[in-house]
């Protein structure tokens, strides 16, 4: 299948609806968009940039119980 993205005036929407229940589901399936797109693309753009650069540092699962260990004794008290 392909992806069609279409922006439309609200008072379109309708007419826009109708034609497009004319079509089976095996023929066209209505993808709704998510309103944090863009706003996600950007945080994992910069994740992964990070990443590539070397910037971030990687921890072994025992690494993070250790820290968490530690972190929570400091707090246990």
């Amino acid at each position: 299948m392909e992806t069609l993205r279409l922006e439309f005036q609200p008072n379109s929407k309708a007419k826009i609806l109708e034609l497009l229940s004319s079509f089976s589901s095996d023929e066209l399936i209505i993808v709704r968009e998510d309103p944090f797109f863009d706003k996600n693309k950007r945080k994992l753009d910069t994740a992964y940039a990070k990443l590539k650069s070397g910037a971030e540092k990687f921890y072994s699962i025992d690494e993070v119980d250790s820290i968490l260990d530690k972190t929570f004794s400091e707090y246990d008290s």
